[in-house]
């Protein structure tokens, strides 16, 4: 094992033994570069007055070497923050304005010791680096039954993981922290489970309420006061986009510092939030009472972007810098907001008005991109085909009864063509037999 790694293992196992036994076999093995070719080169960066010949870029006239006919349509723009690479961590002017941000936004955190935000490329990039630093074989990742697919492909098929499924609602059709518990606790045996809370959910749209969201932390804090460490992940991709009563902060703020067996992990970005799903900037974050432990947590989460993609997109991280820092930004994101919530409100203004529950119930949903059509009489799959090849409806099938609508991607006045439509498709499905 490199002396570097040996020296973050014996940092974290000496802040917090219980963190140190949460890290996967990879992880324990992982540590960014302090010598080589970038430690040279930052060197090179404040000391070389004459020549800096160190790092792979090219240099023109005292500017990073450009092609006019990309520049010109980024005229905007100063080359320099365009075209070098971006610091593996991100850009720092970024990773503090996003700090900033996630203050703003999540009021549980004020006090709460947790590390700088770390930029990936995007939300899966994110889950995938938790996943090389805690996930191993024999390890159990516990997720509701109604879950993000991509959640088995970096977890299960990328580190062997054993998935284990509860409830996502109780009889109630509200979130079912029972399960959540049960879940946790029959880990005993193994002292270690990863739990990844999604809110909004995809693909169901809901967002358990303070009540609910307390049940979901204690549910945590249950199991690791029986001996489990726990390795809390909040999924924030669909973050801010809360339409009802419901949680309007992440469950990282209340997860961060609550016990010595429970390790925070915030995995989020501006890819929906923002709405720029193409420029695939997100972050992660780790909440620990021990600003020594998340350091080095840093360090190794940086080693892994070093060793897969050496360092994110920089133009994307420019755009989105400057779009935090515009005296316009609030007022943008509250204009699209309000667009996205008239969207959810009209869907279930539609749902509500009786016409189709011969056809099929819902599930609960207040937030985010999505619902959830659980079909009463037909098979999803068999509907989406006949919505898709006769209608020109395109839906996604996730079971034989659930039926998701974005209904982020609907203009309002056609959501309820919409549904008539796949109504239509299920009588079709019907009359067939």
């Amino acid at each position: 094992m490199h002396k570097l790694a040996t020296e973050l293992n014996q940092i974290i196992q000496n802040e917090n033994p219980h963190v140190f036994e949460m890290l996967s076999d990879l992880g324990k093995q992982m540590y960014f570069p302090t010598e080589g070719i970038l430690s040279q080169s930052a060197e090179a960066k404040n000391k070389a007055f004459k020549f800096n010949a160190t790092i792979g870029t090219a240099i023109e006239k005292g500017k990073p070497m450009h092609l006019k006919v990309i520049q010109d349509k980024l005229s905007a723009y100063n080359p320099s923050d365009l075209y070098p690479y971006a610091p593996p961590a991100g850009k720092p002017e970024l990773r503090k304005e996003w700090r900033k941000k996630m203050l703003v936004d999540n009021p549980a955190l004020e006090g709460q010791t947790f590390s700088n935000p770390i930029v990936t490329n995007a939300l899966t990039h994110g889950l995938s680096i938790t996943a090389d630093l805690f996930a191993d074989k024999g390890d159990t990742l516990i997720i509701p039954d109604q879950n993000w697919e991509n959640y088995d492909m970096v977890f299960n098929i990328r580190r062997g993981t054993t998935i284990t499924t509860y409830p996502l609602y109780d009889e109630n059709g509200l979130f079912n922290a029972d399960g959540l518990r049960e879940a946790i606790l029959a880990q005993k045996g193994h002292g270690k489970a990863i739990v990844l809370l999604n809110f909004p959910n995809n693909p169901t749209g809901y967002t358990p309420n303070a009540q609910e969201g307390a049940s979901i932390v204690q549910a945590i804090l249950d199991g690791a006061n029986a001996g489990v460490n726990v390795v809390a992940i909040t999924d924030d991709a669909y973050f801010s986009l809360f339409f009802e009563d419901s949680l309007t902060e992440s469950l990282f703020g209340a997860l961060s510092n609550i016990h010595e067996r429970v390790l925070a992990v915030k995995v989020d970005g501006a890819t929906k939030e923002e709405y720029v799903w193409g420029f695939r900037v997100g972050f992660i974050t780790f909440g620990n009472k021990s600003e020594t432990l998340l350091k080095a947590l840093e360090e190794k989460a940086i080693g892994i972007i070093r060793a897969t993609i050496s360092s994110g997109p920089h133009p994307s991280q420019t755009f989105l810098l400057d779009a935090l820092k515009s005296p316009e930004f609030v007022t943008q994101r509250q204009e699209k907001f309000d667009i996205m919530k008239n969207r959810a409100n009209k869907v279930k203004e539609v749902l509500d008005s009786s016409k189709f529950e011969d056809a099929w119930d819902y599930y609960p949903f207040n937030s985010g991109y999505f619902m959830c059509l659980k079909l009463k009489t037909t098979n999803a799959e068999q509907v989406r085909q006949v919505a898709l090849e006769k209608y020109g409806v395109g839906t996604i099938s996730l079971s034989d009864t659930d039926l998701r609508v974005a209904f982020s991607c609907i203009e309002e006045e056609d959501i309820e063509e919409m549904f008539h439509l796949i109504y239509d498709a299920v009588k079709d499905v019907e009359k067939q037999g």
